[in-house]
């Protein structure tokens, strides 16, 4: 039996991945973005160990919700399943972007790390990397290109770690819409998945999938440079720096 933290887990995928965890008999802790939502949550699913909540937008939130989560000791897994998309785009960067960085730096280091990205990081600009980044610029496609990067900088920093990104399909969401086309299903067993499978195509790391197999992303999200950038980058907005050694 595994232990997993999945945040943005009162609805849509990461609630979808929370349900099939806890129907597998794994131990699961989830996130609410505020009291109202950690209700739902709580009416919605039966089983899970416990609702944290906490409002990725804001830095001070996400810094206490780590330490929440290390309150509750060790996981084996933390999916970052988060996201906003048709909001002002600072919010996309705070809650897509900023916030992943800040959990993966300050909860105790699991052995498996899976983000959330999309296809959309295809139209993502890597030269919105600069240090006099302006917050606003952001949009969805830039935000996911971002965790793209985090998760392969993870993999190569942290070689003890399955650090993967997933690209979960246009699915029919309240994110995607009523007419989204691909399979929602698929959209969240691959994060459920790659949290706990034994199989050796999930015990990989700095890859990038889509329905449980590698898929082709940005070669740019790769560049270790670029990656180190986004890194800073966060540091410097966050004050929360990436711990490089266990």
């Amino acid at each position: 039996m595994a232990r997993i933290f999945i945040t943005g887990s009162s609805d849509g995928l990461g609630h979808m991945a929370a349900k099939l965890l806890i129907s597998q008999g794994h131990q699961v802790v989830l996130h609410a973005r505020n009291m109202e939502r950690y209700h739902q949550t709580l009416d919605k699913v039966s089983g899970a160990e416990k609702v944290l909540i906490a409002d990725l937008s804001s830095m001070e939130e996400t810094i206490r919700l780590a330490g929440e989560v290390n309150a509750l000791g060790r996981f084996d897994a933390v999916i970052h399943n988060a996201g906003v998309y048709q909001v002002p785009n600072k919010q996309i960067f705070a809650v897509n972007s900023l916030a992943p960085y800040i959990l993966t730096c300050l909860i105790q280091r699991p052995k498996r790390l899976i983000y959330l990205s999309s296809g959309m990081h295809m139209q993502g600009n890597p030269d919105t990397l600069k240090l006099s980044f302006d917050k606003k610029e952001c949009s969805y496609s830039d935000s996911k290109l971002h965790v793209l990067m985090l998760s392969m900088a993870v993999a190569r920093k942290w070689p003890e770690v399955y650090a993967n990104a997933v690209d979960p399909g246009w699915v029919p969401t309240r994110m995607g819409g009523p007419g989204a086309p691909d399979d929602l299903e698929k959209g969240f067993q691959t994060q459920a998945w790659l949290a706990v499978s034994n199989e050796d195509q999930a015990n990989v790391s700095g890859r990038y999938f889509f329905h449980r197999k590698e898929a082709h992303y940005l070669p740019v999200a790769g560049d270790t440079s670029l990656q180190e950038k986004f890194l800073a980058l966060c540091e410097q907005i966050s004050g929360v720096r990436f711990p490089e050694d266990n």
